[in-house]
């Protein structure tokens, strides 16, 4: 269960940006959208669900971005970029960009931060890496700074490459030490801080293998099959071998009716050469298989592709975050996908959706909290990104009280988060500079 996520001087995100799934305090109604769950000896409570609002490039995309390029962070144990044959094109390549706003002689770590429940366990992790400059593309990377934290008792901190492990507390968490006195423990630390690359996680590498698997190995779980997050989702193509039994005809096909296909039966056919992806195709009344591409709409190929993940990640019982999620889907669909989420009945494993979007028709108090709202605005004068909630207005003579229609304050400019856009002016100027008589000829 995801609590909250940070990043620092990332892409647009100069100062740090906070994404909290944690519900704001003294707000009440929706508790439909309250989930809870103990770590330790302490309960605690997360959102289920959160929709991300902004005008065109204000920075949205790049809160999912942040998320995806950290998994594939802690997956890979590095820095490096990494090829690999999946679905989602965004995960082969780590968009480490900083942000282009740095004024000073040196330059500032991009930061990442995660606090998440899993296993009966909460988790703080945090990581600063050295990136250079924006676009710097010869500075030689590195990891500077990274801290884990276990039920708000820190494990390890890793400074460079000085390394401090709090060896008493690791005990409560994993029985199975490789190091079990403190002599043990400083020379594993010695060996860790010779053999560290600049560019390795610690997490991954020395504190995998020498100090503690058992506490990576929940770790890389969590982010490996309950944080699956999906930056420029419209690319995304589902296949047998990635969806595993959520491929299954019978599901996709049953679906598929839910959706409006009656017409034509849906299958993967696997292409000759095995090293390319299976295709979705339709089959015809005479047997033939046509690609789904060419014979159905868009919206039904991204609604195929996309309800696997969906599934997924209510029996599992993780966080899905999107990218562009709504595209082509009729705003039903969405609703319909929203009230599962927020089902008790149906969401039973603590399931979590996130998703940006431009559609209005979700700013609705009877389906959204105000701190499952948020905006993002990108200034006119620095070019950066802020990141902020509906929650965060007050509530006493505003616009964010419950019973208010968010959807007309939001196209009032009462929230921010919204350009006004009048193209009229540069068409104007384009039709006097060519003109009727020049065109015609």
């Amino acid at each position: 269960m995801l609590l909250e996520f940070k990043t620092k001087n990332y892409k647009s995100f100069k100062d740090e940006v906070v994404f909290s799934m944690i519900p704001a305090p003294k707000q009440k109604g929706l508790d439909y959208s309250i989930l809870k769950k103990t770590a330790g000896k302490k309960e605690y409570k997360a959102l289920c669900s959160s929709v991300v609002y902004g005008a065109n490039a204000a920075g949205k995309s790049n809160i999912v971005s942040a998320i995806q390029t950290f998994k594939s962070i802690v997956l890979n144990g590095n820095i490096n970029n990494k090829k690999a044959n999946v679905p989602n094109a965004a995960e082969t390549n780590l968009e480490l960009i900083p942000n282009n706003a740095c004024k000073s002689n040196l330059p500032e770590p991009v930061s990442f931060f995660i606090k998440f429940i899993h296993k009966s366990m909460l988790f703080e992790y945090s990581l600063d890496v050295d990136l250079g400059f924006f676009l710097d593309e010869n500075y030689k990377r590195s990891v500077k700074n990274e801290i884990l934290k276990i039920d708000e008792k820190e494990i390890f901190r890793r400074n460079g490459k000085e390394l401090n492990v709090n060896e008493k507390i690791l005990k409560f968490f994993d029985e199975n030490l490789v190091s079990k006195s403190p002599k043990n423990l400083k020379i594993v630390l010695s060996i860790s801080e010779e053999s560290l690359n600049e560019r390795d996680l610690f997490l991954c590498n020395g504190f995998k293998t020498i100090i503690s698997s058992g506490i990576y190995d929940a770790i890389y779980e969590y982010f490996s099959l309950f944080l699956n997050s999906y930056y420029h989702s419209f690319s995304v193509n589902m296949v047998p071998s990635y969806m595993d039994k959520f491929y299954e005809d019978s599901f996709l096909n049953e679906a598929a009716k839910c959706f409006g296909i009656y017409t034509n039966k849906l299958v993967f056919v696997r292409p000759d050469n095995p090293a390319e992806m299976p295709v979705l195709c339709s089959v015809m009344d005479n047997k033939r298989f046509l690609p789904s591409i060419t014979y159905e709409s868009y919206g039904t190929v991204r609604f195929v592709n996309i309800l696997p993940m969906l599934a997924q990640t209510l029996v599992r019982g993780g966080t899905i975050v999107l990218d562009e999620f709504d595209p082509s889907l009729h705003p039903m669909v969405i609703m319909n996908i929203l009230n599962i989420f927020h089902n008790d009945e149906i969401n039973k494993n603590h399931a979590q959706i996130i998703f940006n979007t431009q559609n209005p028709i979700f700013l609705n108090n009877n389906l959204f909290r105000r701190d499952e709202i948020k905006f993002v605005e990108r200034s006119d004068e620095t070019n950066c990104s802020e990141l902020y909630s509906l929650s965060d207005f007050g509530t006493k003579g505003a616009n964010a009280r419950k019973g208010k229609d968010y959807m007309d304050n939001y196209f009032m400019n009462k929230y921010g988060a919204i350009k006004d856009i009048d193209l009229s002016g540069i068409i104007l100027k384009q039709m006097e500079k060519y003109g009727d008589s020049k065109a015609s000829k």
